[in-house]
């Protein structure tokens, strides 16, 4: 379905965070989310970008979002009407900006399916109404703190706990989460790509806790090494920054460089991306998981459309709203039994409360085509 495309809104808010949030890269204590408004003659459809305020995650920061959806990738829109699909192909020449072409094809996309009344789980192909959830523990202060937050987040009935890590912070509270919440506990760690193969024998220690995965535990540009790394630990070993296309994917598949794939839509450039990453891991027989970018109800609407494909088998980073946000800018998603449902409704199901979008906007800007 061909959408014409008379202009797009780029709209910043501030949501302040329940709690700051620690990883090994930094503190965040609240977002400054990047929405994007795609309107059509016949209606609108949104998208939040991921990009965080500073470039740590990866290269891109929500200022730069902004900037190149401004300068570059609004106006490469063809103004006679275009698919999702499309979005990708008039993009490509763009080199990176992967989270900024991502918001702008999931708004295109959820205009589109708007349109023709479909909801983003019946387009990706889901398979089940309600995925489970787990949730991401930050670096905390002490490991006292640490058994507090875990033990508030298995009591709101979430089914995977994952706990950053970095060098000085990795045994000790994996030890002491296990020994406290038990076997039966789904626990895995994230480095965000803390270490460097020096650190294989420390890493190794933690074969020792029956962890369902380690998370990128080292630079993003390095498959060969976490090869390497794979070789001498017992744990299996999931790749997140160091997947950014469906290429990517096949190569760390090829070079043994991971047995599970986190996919995060943003990461790879949107959500027809990310469909085919689930694809051919399911092919190759890996399983995957949809990460989580701290995301508002925009985004979060779309990752649960996502992680309810057949091929996502653990549970992903689709944390209810109030794991982040006192108010979300949507209705909230609220956990039920450890699982979130799918949105059913056309599109992506959501769309913002105009009162609580006009309280927490700092900017917004029209960009005609």
């Amino acid at each position: 379905m061909q959408t014409k495309i008379t202009g797009v809104e780029l709209r910043r808010i501030a949501m302040p965070l329940v709690a700051p949030f620690r990883t090994s890269f930094g503190v965040e204590t609240s977002r400054d989310v990047l929405l994007v408004r795609v309107v059509t003659a016949e209606g609108e459809g949104w998208a939040e970008c991921a990009a965080m305020s500073e470039p740590r995650y990866c290269s891109e920061y929500v200022d730069s979002a902004q900037e190149v959806l401004r300068t570059f990738l609004i106006p490469a829109l063809p103004k006679d009407g275009m698919d999702a699909h499309g979005v990708g192909r008039v993009l490509r020449p763009f080199t990176g900006h992967r989270m900024a072409k991502a918001a702008l094809e999931t708004a295109v996309l959820d205009a589109q399916l708007r349109g023709a009344g479909e909801s983003f789980g019946s387009y990706l192909g889901a398979a089940r109404d309600r995925v489970p959830c787990g949730v991401s523990v930050g670096i905390m202060d002490s490991v006292a703190e640490l058994l507090d937050a875990v033990a508030k987040y298995v009591d709101e009935g979430y089914v995977r706990i994952k706990l950053k890590i970095e060098p000085g912070w990795d045994v000790e509270p994996v030890r002491a989460v296990r020994e406290r919440f038990g076997d039966d506990l789904l626990l895995q760690v994230d480095a965000n790509a803390a270490y460097t193969l020096v650190d294989a024998r420390q890493l190794a220690r933690l074969d020792a806790f029956d962890l369902l995965l380690i998370e990128q535990p080292l630079a993003n540009d390095d498959m060969v090494q976490h090869a390497e790394l794979a070789k001498l630990l017992r744990t299996p070993i999931c790749l997140d920054e160091s997947i950014e296309s469906a290429a990517d994917a096949a190569a760390a598949i090829s070079l043994g460089a991971c047995s599970v794939i986190n996919i995060k839509p943003a990461r790879v450039g949107g959500y027809l991306e990310a469909r085919r990453i689930h694809d051919l891991a399911r092919a190759h027989g890996i399983p995957v998981w949809c990460g989580g970018m701290l995301e508002t109800g925009i985004g979060r609407a779309a990752n649960v459309a996502l992680a309810a494909l057949p091929g996502f088998t653990l549970p992903g980073d689709t944390s209810g709203s109030s794991r982040y946000f006192a108010t979300d800018i949507t209705e909230p998603f609220v956990l039920a039994d450890g699982h979130l449902d799918v949105p059913t409704g056309p599109g992506l199901g959501v769309e913002p409360l105009p009162d609580l979008l006009d309280e927490v906007t700092s900017f917004s800007e029209w960009v005609a085509l």
